[in-house]
């Protein structure tokens, strides 16, 4: 099968870098930055349709859903990233936020051949994972056209889950099939066809919105506080302290002898120090709530 790359936005030549090569050092970084400036911009029309996928997203963790990105290369690279901080920053189960890459494991640090060519195996991962309707699958592929993501995508539109993507290719075929199409064109790279670079930016700088954006709506930050940081290291017990003292404005040892009564639980502590509540009491008032710290005082 043949490929015209001609057609993909991601594939033509720069006119701007044409002569990087030529360029002292400092100039040619001036050409990568200045093309870096145009991804926000880029990004910026499709605000809509992000917080469309994080509304779904929301919901679904909360009703036992799933946030499931699949992808090849730099794109499922980059969605495995997400996936992992989020039960460091925001408390949440390994399996709610789920990244998955064509060719498996291996393919995390190096590049597996044909992989992402394999449309079937799109499929075949996330039935794996019991993917179902009350997961939400995000595709993602600078070129908007990856038959792996593909595979997977029709697999799961076939289930009535909602089907997203994010593709620096407005007109690829996946944006055709998705539900939601996030597909910023920050234009051709400043290295023809490394979508590492400007595309890799955009899909990084989107899913940092769909999380964040999602784990807001599901209470996981209060004011802009990371109110269900775990305490994995030294840096973050740390910030646990600090976290308790901004959100309350006690002072240090209360934000510590409030943490050491809940098992070290931001939250909890929160609503203790500022409701003046026990920890089984300030546990069960955040139950009742659902985790939503402002609920809770509303009620204390």
């Amino acid at each position: 099968m043949s490929i015209d790359l001609s057609k993909l936005l991601t594939e033509r030549r720069n006119a701007n870098s044409t002569h990087i090569d030529t360029l002292s050092t400092e100039e040619m970084l001036a050409v990568i930055n200045r093309e870096d400036q145009q991804v926000p911009h880029a990004i910026t029309p499709y605000l809509p349709q992000i917080a469309q996928v994080v509304d779904k997203v929301a919901a679904a963790l909360q009703n036992g859903g799933r946030l499931i990105y699949i992808g090849a290369g730099t794109s499922g690279r980059l969605g495995i990233l997400d996936a992992s901080e989020c039960p460091p920053t925001f408390g949440t189960r390994p399996e709610q936020v789920v990244g998955l890459i064509a060719g498996g494991h291996k393919a995390i640090l190096s590049a597996v051949e044909r992989v992402e060519d394999n449309k079937t195996q799109g499929a075949d991962d996330l039935k794996a994972i019991s993917f179902s309707a009350q997961d939400v699958l995000v595709g993602l592929a600078a070129s908007g056209r990856t038959p792996y993501v593909i595979g997977a995508m029709e697999y799961a539109k076939s289930l009535n889950a909602c089907v997203a993507i994010v593709s620096c290719n407005p007109h690829g075929e996946m944006a055709q099939l998705a539900d939601i199409a996030i597909t910023p064109a920050v234009g051709p790279e400043v290295v023809t066809g490394s979508t590492r670079l400007k595309a890799g930016t955009a899909q990084k700088l989107v899913l940092n919105m769909i999380t964040t954006g999602a784990m807001i709506r599901i209470g996981k930050v209060y004011s802009n506080l990371m109110v269900d940081v775990e305490a994995t290291n030294a840096k973050l017990i740390e910030r646990q302290v600090s976290i308790v003292m901004e959100a309350t404005d006690c002072d240090r040892p209360t934000a510590q002898a409030a943490l050491d009564a809940c098992s070290r639980h931001c939250k909890t502590a929160i609503v203790m120090v500022m409701a003046g509540l026990s920890a089984d009491d300030a546990k069960r008032l955040l139950s009742q709530h659902h985790g939503f710290i402002r609920q809770a005082l509303q009620q204390a």
